[in-house]
C-alpha cells in the first residue's frame, strides 16, 4: 500500500462513483477500479458496495475513510511545513543586541522581521556586551548577535554592518557642554564612566586606546555593564562617557551629546552567528538585518551628530 491507494480510495468514497472519481484523478476508470480492488485485498475487508449506478461505503469503508483523510491531511501538512522550512519562513531565533543597537536599530529591526518573517518566532536580548554575546552564540543561548568587533572566534561568521562615529556624552551643566565639539585631548582630567573591564567590554578597550594614543592617562570613576546605566550616570553628573553615536537615541534629560573631532573615532557594528549554522530562516534573518541597517543608516541614523542637549 502507498499514499496513492489512499488518495484513490478517498476520491471514490467522496464521489460515490468510479467514473467521476477517475475524472477527478485524471486517470482512466479501469485502472482505478483495479487499484481499489488491490487495496481491499491487501486490507482483507470490503470497503465499497458497488452497483451499476453508484458506490456506497461499508461500515469498514466509513471507518477507513476517516483515518485515510486524517493521514493525507498530515502528509500534506508535513509537505507544506517542509517547504516553509526550506524557504526560511518558519523557526525560532534568539537575537542578542549590544546596547547601542538596542536603542537605535532594534525598534526598526523587530518591526521589519515581524513583517517579512511572520512565521519565525523571534526573541530579543538587549544590552549585551560583545564577549557575552560570543559566549551565548557558542552555547546556543542566542542564535544571532549584533555586536561590536573584534570577535576573534573562527567558529563564527561575522558580517560588518556599518562603522559608527564616537561621540561624548556629558552632563548639561559640565564645562565641556558649552563646546560645539570636543577633541580627545579635551577629556584630559575628566571623570570617565566606561563599560566594564572585568566583563571584557570592546568599548572599554576602544575608549582607553583612544585616550592613551592621545597621551592621556584615563581617570575612570565608574565602570558599568549596560549602556543605559552609563548614560544615566552621565545624566546624574557623575562623569563623561565616550559612546557610539547611535547611543544618542537614548535621549535622557541632563545629557548633552557632542561630536568627537580630530581622530578616526569609529567603531564597527557587525552581525554574527555560528559558522556551522546554515538554516534557511537564519540566513533570511541575517539578510533582513543587513538591509534594515542600511536603511536606518541612509535615513539619517548614524550620521553626523549635532550637539544635543536636554535639561531637566
Amino acid at each position: 500500500m502507498d499514499l496513492r491507494h489512499l488518495r484513490y480510495f478517498v476520491a471514490v468514497a467522496e464521489e460515490r462513483h468510479f467514473g467521476r472519481a477517475a475524472e477527478r484523478l485524471h486517470m482512466a476508470q479501469p485502472p482505478l477500479s483495479q487499484q481499489i480492488r488491490q487495496l481491499e485485498t491487501e486490507l482483507g475487508v470490503e470497503l465499497l458496495h458497488r452497483t451499476t449506478r453508484r458506490v456506497d461505503l461499508t461500515e469498514a469503508g466509513l471507518a477507513y475513510l476517516e483515518r485515510a483523510r486524517a493521514i493525507l491531511a498530515e502528509v500534506d501538512e508535513a509537505a507544506h511545513h517542509a517547504r516553509l522550512v526550506a524557504a526560511g519562513s518558519v523557526g525560532h531565533l534568539a537575537i542578542g543586541c549590544v546596547g547601542s543597537a538596542t536603542y537605535s536599530l532594534l525598534p526598526a529591526l523587530s518591526r521589519r522581521l515581524t513583517e517579512e518573517l511572520p512565521g519565525v518566532d523571534f526573541s530579543f536580548r538587549g544590552e549585551m556586551l560583545a564577549p557575552d554575546q560570543v559566549d551565548a552564540l557558542r552555547t546556543g543561548a542566542i542564535d544571532v548577535a549584533l555586536l561590536r568587533p573584534p570577535a576573534a572566534d573562527l567558529s563564527l561568521t561575522v558580517h560588518t554592518l556599518r562603522r559608527d562615529r564616537l561621540v561624548v556624552a556629558v552632563p548639561v551643566d559640565h564645562p565641556l557642554a558649552r563646546r560645539k565639539r570636543l577633541r580627545v585631548t579635551d577629556l584630559a582630567g575628566a571623570d570617565l564612566i566606561v563599560h566594564s573591564a572585568d566583563r571584557r567590554s570592546v568599548m572599554y578597550d576602544v575608549v582607553l586606546g583612544l585616550l592613551r594614543d592621545a597621551g592621556i592617562e584615563p581617570h575612570i570613576r565608574h565602570e558599568v555593564g549596560e549602556t543605559s546605566t552609563l548614560v544615566t550616570l552621565v545624566a546624574g553628573g557623575l562623569g563623561v562617557a565616550v559612546v557610539p553615536e547611535p547611543v544618542t537615541a537614548l535621549a535622557l534629560d541632563g545629557v548633552a551629546y557632542l561630536p568627537l573631532a580630530g581622530a578616526d573615532a569609529r567603531v564597527e557594528l557587525a552581525v554574527a552567528h555560528r559558522a556551522d549554522r546554515a538554516e534557511p530562516h537564519l540566513a533570511r534573518t541575517v539578510g533582513v538585518i543587513r538591509a534594515t541597517t542600511s536603511e536606518v543608516r541612509s535615513s539619517g541614523a548614524g550620521g553626523a551628530v549635532s550637539p544635543t542637549r536636554r535639561s531637566s
